[in-house]
């Protein structure tokens, strides 16, 4: 998969780059145990931080990130962002900007006062032919007082201008940082094409495969990770 990202060319080398998911992982993850006593086992159990599935969400396609600082305070949100003008007269200059609440009117944020940012991007983004761009707020990132709305841009074709990444604010109370570099959204190509839907019953031998891997994820830790990443790994070496 090749994705071409493009810029404005009086903003090159000043902008942060968009990064791959692996790159942009929070500090509490490393942070976290990997085991946690549980009053329920009566004995320590283990965390997420052992679950491949999870932390290969948070891995996954590549993150864009905040161009500068974003400071909040008492509800507002301020920077101090010197860049030259854009030699393309439409470009955004500000990090973030806004919807109005009305937008969002009929949906489950709707309410009085609701707040929507809108993350800008300075970044064009071309995918392969055949391919769009899933983005979404940054997986497993609830600490983040924002929310980002999920949406599917035809990459292929729409690349003229960046993406802009709307967000409900969740945490009227948060204040602080938001520092240069921070994911904002999580983007994943997917080929655009409908999934053919196929439902069958399991046969005899389906049945005992079940029996075996169900056996063999309580006999143990890391099964999914040998079994299944495993040969991820082998089927890279065998093609590198």
């Amino acid at each position: 998969m090749r994705i071409v990202f493009r810029c404005d060319p009086a903003l090159e080398g000043r902008l942060p780059k968009p990064v791959p998911a692996r790159e942009a992982l929070p500090d509490w993850l490393a942070a976290m145990p990997r085991s946690a006593f549980s009053p329920l086992h009566g004995a320590d159990i283990r965390t997420v931080k052992h679950c491949p599935p999870f932390l290969d969400a948070m891995t996954h396609g590549f993150v864009m990130t905040l161009p500068c600082d974003v400071h909040v305070r008492a509800r507002q949100l301020s920077w101090d962002w010197a860049i030259p003008d854009p030699a393309i007269r439409a470009h955004p200059r500000a990090p973030i900007s806004f919807h109005v609440p009305e937008q969002v009117s009929g949906t489950p944020w709707a309410a009085a006062g609701q707040v929507v940012v809108k993350f800008n991007s300075f970044w064009t983004i071309e995918l392969e032919p055949g391919w769009s761009l899933f983005a979404m707020h940054p997986a497993n990132r609830d600490d983040l007082p924002f929310r980002l709305l999920s949406g599917l841009v035809d990459a292929d074709r729409f690349h003229d201008v960046g993406i802009l990444f709307p967000a409900i604010w969740r945490d009227p109370d948060f204040e602080g940082v938001l520092p240069r570099g921070m994911p904002v959204a999580q983007c994943i190509p997917v080929r655009r094409e409908a999934p053919s839907l196929v439902f069958e019953t399991l046969d005899e031998a389906g049945m005992a495969r079940s029996e075996r891997t169900a056996a063999a994820l309580l006999s143990g830790p890391r099964v999914y990770r040998k079994q299944v990443r495993g040969a991820r790994s082998r089927e890279r070496s065998a093609t590198a």
